[in-house]
């Protein structure tokens, strides 16, 4: 029987969908289903050992208990904590450098950016070393200048001060980008009206960055909930319990009690979800449209006096969150000795020393570790740019069946903390028959899933600024569709699919938390070195490696901004 070409093109449509569909599901829904599904049964997912059968609410009672309703309240008052000081350092900057004549415009964006390529567990790891009480260097100085003050960051606001700090650079891109494209228009009427600078702020600019303002409250609400890295270098040192600090307790206690850990995850999923619901219908009542087909050009406040206070107020951020922790971690890695009671001792003969970074250099670890790193950040960043083109193009380029279904499963792990998703890929890949677990493979694959929607953003963002009917038109002349893709679309995506492949490979290379389940001796990568070297005590090796580390994020980072990342 003849197929219509329009038949054949619309079947093999559904069958890329249905098997992208089919992938998706795997790599996300299936680690979210044994989470949901654990939670409920008193048996771990494992190979003939799923079932049905005894379902039951008992694994809540663990979820609702005392020290899991002790760990909820410190968790949302660290998340709270650290949305606060972010939105606020975030906004502040934000405002500065897209509404004001502050000096160095260039280089206080740069400060609110920068802080983003410093992994949050290095920022704490620096900050134990800065402000731990007795031996920080900040104690050790106020001793030395016969200050009587002893300086702590093991506790409740030292977490939140360490989160809040390293997530504000996300309120800072995203309110940066609402106050950039804002017409001035409604602020030059109210300023016409008699309303001055203070009442024009709080009536029009303020609320009409809500939306990102809003946004970027929830983001890192959500990121502070979620990090685990942060809650155990600082928080378990401080006592200070947390969600995801209990969730590893229960996964690695014996024996491991991880249907009561999916419970509790189930939980934060849930209220992260609530969250995110709550803040759809809240900004569903009113409209924050402010660009339209008028072009637009920012009006600039005179700040006057103000002009270098607002400068030192960047200067300050950029002091407390990348110059005092790199110059720390440097100081601890080339001091001779872990201890030191007086800045004085410095000058003593062979109180320095390049040994840590010797160690990190000769050692056997750190370079199987750095392999490890590369191999997965590279395999990762690699196979999800091109599965995030495959859904993008499918999404926006097709009139497939299922293909807005495929952009909601890739935007899952958006919503589900990393640790949740580590627990749930970890009895996927047991059950699977297929065997990658106790490979690079397996963290591949988790990287790929936890990093979804990353892909899809950045890829979905550039397909769209492609018009397709270059590639209808290729196609209209002989052209192949596959090969109008290869020879049109892609070269023209070349920029935004390069700045894609290196913000997946930085990501790659910096999570720490998806790998705490899945990772083997053969298959440490740096994040978790680092991680183990200050559990274990080893300082002075863990800030050298710290600081290697961010010096090859730095040179990622450097490059993807000059390949064009501005859209990220």
């Amino acid at each position: 029987m003849t197929v219509h070409p329009w038949e054949a093109v619309r079947r093999a449509r559904l069958g890329l969908s249905g098997s992208l569909l089919a992938l998706l599901s795997v790599l996300i829904v299936l680690p979210v289903g044994f989470v949901v599904l654990s939670a409920f049964t008193d048996r771990v997912p494992r190979p003939g050992n799923i079932s049905l059968d005894g379902l039951s609410l008992d694994n809540f009672e663990t979820a609702v208990g005392g020290t899991a309703r002790h760990a909820a309240w410190n968790s949302l008052v660290i998340g709270l904590g650290a949305a606060v000081i972010a939105v606020v350092i975030g906004f502040v900057l934000a405002f500065l450098v897209a509404r004001t004549d502050v000096p160095f415009r260039r280089g206080m964006y740069l400060a609110g950016l920068v802080p983003l390529f410093l992994p949050s567990y290095v920022g704490a790891l620096a900050w134990a070393v800065l402000a731990s009480p007795a031996a920080g260097l900040i104690n050790v100085g106020l001793r030395d200048l016969g200050v009587s003050m002893d300086v702590s960051i093991y506790n409740m606001p030292g977490l939140i001060f360490v989160l809040g700090i390293y997530y504000a650079p996300y309120p800072f891109l995203l309110i940066h980008g609402s106050l950039s494209l804002m017409n001035p228009d409604l602020e030059d009427a109210a300023s016409m009206h008699g309303a001055s600078f203070r009442r024009m702020l709080r009536t029009v600019t303020l609320p009409l960055t809500l939306p990102a303002t809003l946004g970027s409250a929830v983001l890192v609400f959500v990121l502070a909930l979620e990090n685990f890295p942060v809650a155990a270098l600082i928080g378990n040192a401080g006592r200070v319990d947390s969600l995801p600090a209990m969730i590893y307790r229960l996964m690695n206690s014996q024996p491991s009690r991880g249907n009561e850990a999916s419970a509790l995850a189930l939980l934060v999923v849930l209220g992260v979800l609530a969250l995110t619901a709550a803040q759809r219908i809240y900004l569903s009542r009113s409209t924050y449209t402010t660009v339209s087909g008028k072009g637009i050009r920012p009006r600039r406040v005179s700040l006057g006096l103000w002009r270098y206070p607002a400068l030192g107020f960047g200067l300050v951020y950029l002091l407390v969150s990348v110059v005092l922790p790199l110059l720390a971690l440097l100081l601890v890695a080339v001091r001779s000795s872990p201890y030191m009671s007086s800045f004085a001792q410095l000058g003593d003969a062979g109180a320095l020393t390049a040994e840590a970074f010797r160690e990190v250099a000769d050692s056997e670890v750190v370079r199987q570790a750095t392999i490890n790193s590369v191999v997965v950040g590279v395999s990762a960043a690699a196979i999800g740019l091109v599965l995030a083109f495959a859904v993008s193009y499918v999404s926006y380029r097709t009139t497939a069946t299922g293909r807005q279904l495929l952009e909601y499963v890739g935007m899952i792990p958006l919503a589900v903390p990393h640790i949740v998703l580590g627990l749930g890929l970890l009895w996927t890949w047991l059950l699977v028959p297929i065997p990658v677990y106790g490979t690079l493979a397996v963290l591949v694959i988790a990287f790929v899933a936890a990093q979804m929607p990353q892909g899809l953003r950045g890829v979905g963002s550039s397909i769209l600024q492609v018009d397709r009917e270059l590639e209808d038109s290729a196609v209209m002349h002989g052209a192949t569709r596959l090969g109008a893709i290869r020879r049109v679309t892609v070269p023209l995506m070349r920029d935004g699919l390069t700045s894609t492949f290196l913000l997946l490979l930085m990501l790659s290379m910096r999570e720490l938390t998806v790998p705490l389940f899945l990772f083997t001796t053969d298959t440490r990568l740096v994040s978790i070195v680092i991680f183990d070297d200050f559990e274990n005590g080893a300082f002075q090796r863990a800030a050298a490696l710290c600081l290697v580390y961010c010096g090859v994020l730095f040179v990622l980072s450097t490059l993807a901004r000059r390949l064009g990342a501005r859209n990220f």
